[in-house]
């Protein structure tokens, strides 16, 4: 079977999670230090970082450091995984969502705009898939507004935006380290920022709001949480850190040549390749109806034939949590073409260009040659 992801794990990060495990420490020490600074000298732009257990984490704690809370809105997309809104939802404020692109699947600042009102003060753009939101004018809004924008860049470490970084721009930036990132660190999370003031809070917020004095007496300001990184996932991380730009440059040559040989079809809408994508996810919207199945019965098809397909991602705003906000079908249709169509191809570095044919030739088999025979 080939999976629609896959961690790339060797034996240099089998031996560096082995050392840590053999050590005399094994949560959040010295391994998470240095891969801090190594991060931060990856992003550039002399940013700080701060890791955390997940990038959710990481993105509530942009918010409590913030003082984002009730009373206040926060405009998210509606097409994004779910903890871009949950965490909104988890610090008292309410999400605002608005639409997307149907072919990048971000957010533009028009929508934004006219989703702004006395009680936003924050929007968080998520660059989907690795492909970069059109900040420049997300940031001309937010400073005539004074909002805050917080990046979520789950999907984007590596990805480039007007020749630089996304994370080194200064504002709070937050990375995810799953599995299925570009790089893993098991679980895991980062939040990129120039503020001191910010990382020094983040860093109370990530673990029980302790301060520690001279002496190593605690003390405790504001509440904090449980959402600090072990160093058994630093370890991890620091090995893959350098492979990044080799990792992300496969899944370009891989999404190239999806974007190549994948079929053109009516019912099939493809993504595009920009400069600074990192190709997190390669996805695509898929009008089964219109050739006579449901999208269940395409992932089932592909899956006979040894193929894996994700589904990324169900449209926020129809979740039932969200529904108890007002939201319902129709207010975003974009968000809710992409949730009802999306199909989620094989992209990682391992991906053989053998696999990945045989993923091509049976899409053409299924819009070209009536697959359902």
């Amino acid at each position: 079977m080939i999976p629609f992801t896959r961690p790339t794990i060797g034996d240099e990060e089998v031996a560096a999670v082995a050392r840590v495990l053999r050590s005399v420490w094994i949560t959040t020490g010295p391994k998470v230090a240095e891969l801090e600074v190594a991060l931060a000298d990856y992003l550039g732009g002399g940013v700080g970082v701060r890791l955390f257990n997940s990038g959710t984490s990481a993105l509530e704690a942009a918010l409590l450091a913030h003082d984002i809370g009730p009373g206040d809105e926060v405009i998210v997309p509606a097409m994004s995984f779910v903890a871009t809104a949950n965490v909104v939802v988890r610090v008292g404020a309410r999400p605002v969502f608005v639409d997307v692109d149907l072919v990048s699947r971000n957010l533009a600042v028009e929508a934004v705009a006219a989703a702004v009102t006395p009680s936003t003060k924050a929007v968080i753009p998520v660059h989907f898939a690795g492909r970069a939101v059109e900040m420049a004018p997300i940031h001309a809004l937010a400073e005539r507004h004074g909002l805050l924008v917080l990046e979520d860049a789950a999907q984007a470490i590596g990805t480039e935006y007007q020749g630089r970084r996304i994370g080194s721009s200064g504002n709070p930036v937050c990375f995810s380290f799953h599995p299925n990132k570009n790089i893993t660190t098991i679980e895991g999370g980062a939040l990129a920022c120039s503020d001191p003031a910010v990382l020094k809070r983040v860093e109370r917020i990530r673990f029980h709001g302790i301060e520690r004095d001279d002496e190593g007496l605690i003390s405790v300001s504001e509440w904090g949480g449980k959402m600090n990184l072990p160093d058994v996932g630093a370890a991890l991380g620091l090995v893959q850190l350098p492979r990044l730009v080799d990792f992300n440059q496969r899944r370009r040559e891989l999404a190239l040549r999806y974007l190549e040989k994948l079929p053109r079809h009516p019912a099939l809408v493809l993504p595009e390749d920009v400069p600074g994508h990192s190709w997190h996810m390669f996805c695509v919207c898929l009008d089964a109806e219109s050739i006579g199945m449901s999208r269940g019965q395409v992932i089932d098809w592909f899956r006979q034939r040894g193929v894996g397909l994700g589904i990324h991602y169900p449209a926020m705003h129809l979740f039932p949590l969200y529904r108890r906000y007002g939201y319902r079908e129709g207010d975003f249709p974009n968000a809710e073409r992409i949730g009802a169509q999306t199909l989620t191809l094989p992209l990682f570095p391992t991906l053989t260009d053998e696999e990945q044919q045989q993923v091509c030739n049976l899409f053409h088999e299924l819009l070209e040659e009536g697959g359902r025979g």
